[in-house]
């Protein structure tokens, strides 16, 4: 017999079906609670609901647990590709040598946008905030490739998603260089996943450009560190707005919209606009003393997180490629870069912040690498966003294909008026 849960409203009882996933807490199957009891459950913030089964991602917060089917974060990040990772997700497995072979070349050839997307740019001011640009473009992208929107088609669904992980970093390159007023830079075939979008963003037609390989490997792995984070706000978003049958370059514009709040994509920026606010070490104990005052609604960004009540696995992997990329672009005497390395040894030091498990998280040194590189403040949120790529395919991928998939409606608590009399002394507009 499968276990149940009992829920007891007034006097009478309802037994609901236990779920149990491979890992992680177990569930309760409410689906038919209204249909039996006419009563429906209240989770703001749907802090205790899963609203979807998914085979992708495991996360356990308490442990500092990360893993993509299977894998823990650190692993992948060391041994893989963002390319491999990327496979990984969509397909469950990692690729054997000929698969990676195709994958790879599959998705460098599809990095290349349709020429007319540059006068969709152009149609943007020059000081527009580069996700505002992101959201419209990758929408476009839908007005463009009519020949991968069936979603019911297998082929056109994968088709899809090679467009998707190939052209949104060229579309993020080329916001980058719109918001500069430099020419675009069109995709090197011979270059890495990484390689490529780094000489899309920094390359010129006047002069060749080379990859630095400490550089070139310190953004793959911030890919995969930042590839897919379970059911996330961004990644709901997709899931919900592919519900409806929606073709997936919306999905992904909804998701990159989603992402865009400073409460989920934006949090590597808030770090940088901390340390701006800090502006010099000689402040950092002032600070340090606000942080700590419960009274004070200064907040130390970047310490911490909402999911990892231990270290965040991801800032393990990232805290030494930190220092690989500060050493190799010789950066010693940068006052941003000074400020968040004392921050982050008095972190790890400091009593007040041991005890209450207030490590670096994957933001901080994110936040510093990026702007190690001359990465724009603005534009961080935009490499999020191609990261996230691979996992939202994956997401989109994964429930387009479940047979028990449904168009996502939340319920509500309704507490507005009662049924009112429309008042007879209201008068209609001429």
């Amino acid at each position: 017999m499968s276990e149940k849960a009992t829920i007891t409203i007034g006097d009478k009882s309802y037994q609901m079906p236990m779920k149990h996933g491979t890992e992680g807490p177990s569930t309760i199957d409410i689906s038919s609670l209204y249909k039996e009891s006419g009563c429906f459950t209240y989770d703001a913030g749907f802090l205790s609901t899963a609203s979807c089964e998914s085979s992708i991602t495991y996360i356990d917060g308490e442990e500092g647990i990360l893993r993509y089917r299977g894998y823990d974060i650190d692993t992948l990040a060391e041994k893989c590709t963002f390319l491999d990772v990327s496979y990984l997700l969509i397909y469950g497995e990692l690729p054997t040598p000929e698969q990676q072979a195709w994958f790879n070349r599959t998705i460098t050839y599809h990095t290349m946008v349709h020429e007319q997307l540059q006068f969709l740019f152009r149609g943007f001011p020059r000081r527009s905030h580069p996700m505002a640009v992101m959201v419209g473009s990758v929408g476009a992208l839908s007005a463009f490739y009519h020949d991968s929107l069936d979603i019911y088609a297998e082929d056109e669904r994968e088709l899809a998603i090679f467009r998707m992980i190939g052209k949104i970093p060229t579309l993020g390159a080329m916001t980058y260089k719109y918001a500069i007023g430099q020419p675009f830079m069109y995709p090197n075939n011979e270059l890495s996943y990484a390689g490529n979008f780094l000489h899309m963003m920094f390359a010129n037609p006047c002069e060749k450009y080379k990859v630095n390989p400490v550089v070139e490997r310190a953004i793959d792995k911030l890919f995969i560190l930042h590839a897919d984070h379970e059911q996330n706000a961004s990644t709901s978003t997709v899931r919900l707005a592919g519900s409806s049958g929606a073709n997936p370059f919306a999905c992904l514009a909804a998701g990159v919209a989603s992402l865009w709040g400073p409460a989920h994509g934006g949090a590597n920026e808030a770090v940088l606009n901390m340390l701006e606010e800090i502006g010099h070490k000689s402040r950092i104990p002032e600070f340090i003393k606000r942080a700590k005052d419960k009274d004070d609604p200064f907040r130390l960004m970047g310490f911490g997180h909402r999911v990892y009540k231990n270290f965040d696995p991801r800032a393990s992997v990232l805290r030494k490629t930190c220092r690989e990329v500060l050493e190799s672009l010789g950066i010693k005497d940068e006052p941003l870069l000074d400020i968040a390395m004392e921050l982050e040894r008095i972190a790890l030091e400091d009593e007040y912040f041991v005890d209450r498990k207030l490590y670096p998280n994957v933001d901080f040194y994110s936040g510093i690498i990026y702007r190690a590189l001359g990465i724009p403040t603005n534009m961080f949120t935009v490499m999020f966003a191609i990261a996230r790529t691979a996992g939202w395919v994956a997401q989109w991928k994964e429930m387009i294909e479940d047979p028990k998939q449904k168009i996502g409606r939340p319920r509500q608590l309704y507490t507005g008026a009662n049924a009112r009399s429309f008042p007879t002394s209201y008068k209609e507009v001429a």
